[in-house]
């Protein structure tokens, strides 16, 4: 998309003007409209140009450009590609590499992307078409909580597809990453707010501890340093 044309780009000879808020200013002459944008600092941009007059606006036309580019880069960020993964079975497939299929599948299931499940049939397995859907049917509900069937079991020839579909696109799954990563933040500072007062109190009770035991050695009556201190009066005077 062209960027639009702005001050001395516009010739036409008046132009429904636009204020900087939104303000409605009516039919002016393109040289008013000009002289309003330089004596506002502001550029003349022309927001309308089918209509009859072309609309123009009063704005800063370099901070609308950032603020735009801005806008696309969140848009792109916030769009996801969902993948079509393929996932390939033989009909005799023996537990270890089917889980290992399965495996795979969970792990692409869980980034967002669809997976492709396929049986390659071999010679006479061809005239077993119930075989394989009973494998599908299987994997189906291998991966039920991650992935829903969106297409089901279809033979082509020497080959049999069901498409699994997962419960959470991407950018469902990036916003609740989004969600669990402020919750942890706000649980963090939660926790720091509780440590913080729980110090507190214990250093204020501390404090008081400290203060009653220095209240009471003040009412304790220092011990002599002398033994005839302790003498009965009897004994003193001899």
């Amino acid at each position: 998309m062209s960027e639009p044309r702005i001050n001395n780009r516009i010739r036409v000879p008046e132009v429904r003007l636009v204020g900087p808020q939104g303000e409605q200013v009516g039919i002016v002459r393109i040289e008013d409209a000009l002289r309003l944008a330089a004596e506002a600092d502001l550029d003349l941009v022309e927001v309308a140009p089918q209509a009859k007059p072309p609309v123009c606006k009063l704005m800063d036309f370099g901070k609308w450009k950032y603020e735009a580019a801005v806008k696309a880069r969140e848009s792109r960020k916030n769009q996801s590609t969902t993948a079509l993964k393929e996932v390939r079975f033989r009909l005799k497939i023996d537990d270890h590499d089917y889980n290992t299929k399965v495996g795979h599948a969970r792990r692409f299931l869980e980034a967002g992307d669809k997976v492709k499940a396929m049986i390659q049939f071999r010679g006479r397995e061809q005239q077993r078409p119930e075989m394989g859907v009973r494998l599908l049917q299987r994997f189906s509900e291998d991966v039920a909580d991650l992935g829903q069937v969106e297409s089901s079991p279809r033979q082509d020839g020497r080959h049999m597809v069901m498409v699994v579909g997962p419960l959470k696109t991407k950018a469902q799954q990036a916003k609740a990453a989004s969600t669990a990563a402020e919750g942890e933040v706000a649980d963090n500072e939660d926790n720091k707010a509780k440590t913080k007062a729980k110090n507190e109190r214990r250093a204020k009770k501390t404090q008081e501890r400290q203060q009653r035991v220095s209240t009471e050695q003040k009412d304790v009556k220092p011990l002599s340093n002398s033994m005839a201190d302790y003498l009965p009066d009897e004994l003193k005077n001899l």
